[in-house]
């Protein structure tokens, strides 16, 4: 897929809240090319973008003093159904209420980690029917103007006799406001053709794919590129760790035959996800080197395939520069440009006349806020929707530390507790 793709954007679901009208203005923000600079938002997108202290307020002002400024990661892989139930007593319970409720918690914590967009895996099918998918749809619409969530209907079979009423629900489930078809084609008895039903159902309704899949079977790799070339509004597959284990020159081949087709790849830094039983991460720079879009995705959030997830595409970047060997502009690139690409959304650049979507992050520079990337500020359609705050604080020390230093409280230590001393915000 291009860097200039022109996938058509998906319309506002179930009547999202149209762009905050207010304005806001951040001063005195850094970004990565060094400069200082004030950003003035309206409407939802930027409205003008001059050097510190230039531009007047007409609404709200947040000062961004020691902060970098970024275009907001988003989220193009995560499981909105299983999210957050590890510690759940007993199997996992898909009863409406409690899906809608960990599918919005999880959508909260992921906004407050940065990403303003999410695309959520949902099982259909088997004996919870499109129950799940109901109730993530109805999360959805509790955080309209928080953050966009878009649900991916996900049928376990679709080949066969057995996979007729899979087929059925599928085409229901786009019916009901599933933005994507996907799937894990590998658990089909036949895998080509779980593909080819997925693509036809696509193609019917105009809405992207996203499958997963383990990509360690070359011809089938091969048979995916083949029927998903030319398919708009595009094919994604993830995790696709099993690329990695193939011999290199056959892993280039197939990595050339997705460039070919336009067919991006998610890979998952921070785990795995229940769709597929072997872990690893795809090799992103083979892939990035034949010409294949990768972004970069969370996975599980503490559910059972991934009890310690954390949703957070910082992370998921940071895992990327420290082992996947990317460049620290090109890992951050995998969970906001790249990602938003793969998603369908427009690309966001601090300039103006660009969308909103914004996280800044306590730091001077991109690798220095991969690695402690603490306290965050998350601007979604123009208005602040999140807020993080980090504070370490030390005891004291006969050792002279030249730290910046935080009044102390008013209110006296509770008994017991380490004395007051330097503290740090992060």
């Amino acid at each position: 897929m291009s860097a200039d793709s022109k996938q058509p954007q998906p319309p506002p679901e179930d009547g999202a809240a149209t762009a905050d009208t207010t304005s806001l203005l951040l001063s005195h923000a850094r970004l990565t090319d060094g400069r200082t600079v004030d950003v003035r938002m309206a409407g939802g997108r930027i409205e003008a973008v001059g050097t510190a202290g230039s531009l007047t307020a007409v609404g709200a002002r947040v000062d961004l003093t020691g902060y970098l400024l970024l275009p907001a990661a988003a989220e193009p892989h995560a499981h909105a159904d299983t999210a957050l139930s590890a510690d759940s007593p007993g199997p996992v319970s898909y009863a409406p209420d409690e899906v809608q409720r960990r599918a919005t918690e999880a959508a909260l914590l992921q906004l407050g980690h940065g990403a303003t967009a999410l695309r959520a895996h949902v099982r259909t099918g088997d004996v919870q029917g499109l129950g799940p998918l109901k109730a993530v749809l109805q999360a959805r619409r509790s955080l309209r103007g928080l953050v966009d969530l878009t649900a991916v209907a996900v049928p376990r079979l679709l080949t066969g006799v057995a996979g007729a009423d899979g087929l059925a629900m599928l085409r229901d489930a786009v019916k009901m406001g599933a933005g994507v078809v996907g799937g894990c084609p590998d658990l089909d008895p036949d895998p080509s053709g779980y593909v080819e039903a997925v693509l036809d159902v696509a193609a019917e309704h105009g809405v992207p794919v996203d499958l997963h899949t383990d990509g360690g079977d070359p011809a089938r790799l091969t048979r995916l590129a083949a029927m998903a070339g030319g398919l708009r509004p595009g094919v994604t597959i993830g995790p696709g760790a099993g690329l990695g284990r193939l011999p290199l020159e056959v892993a280039r081949r197939a990595a050339d035959g997705l460039a070919a087709a336009g067919v991006a790849v998610v890979c998952l830094p921070q785990g795995g996800c229940g769709n597929t039983e072997r872990r690893g991460v795809a090799p992103v720079r083979l892939l990035r080197a034949a010409g294949v879009r990768v972004a970069a995705g969370s996975g599980a959030l503490r559910d059972v395939a991934n009890p310690v997830g954390r949703g957070d595409p910082l992370e998921a970047a940071y895992l990327l520069a420290s082992l996947g060997g990317l460049r620290a502009e090109e890992a951050y690139g995998a969970v906001s440009t790249e990602a938003r690409a793969v998603m369908g959304l427009p690309e966001v650049r601090v300039e103006a006349g660009f969308p909103a979507e914004l996280v800044a992050v306590r730091g001077g520079r991109l690798s220095a806020v991969l690695s402690l990337a603490y306290s965050r500020i998350v601007v979604h359609r123009g208005r602040v929707v999140a807020r993080t705050s980090a504070v370490r604080e030390y005891c004291d020390s006969a050792a002279a530390l030249d730290l910046p230093r935080q009044a102390r409280p008013e209110r006296p230590p509770e008994p017991g507790s380490p004395p007051a001393g330097p503290v740090v915000r992060s």
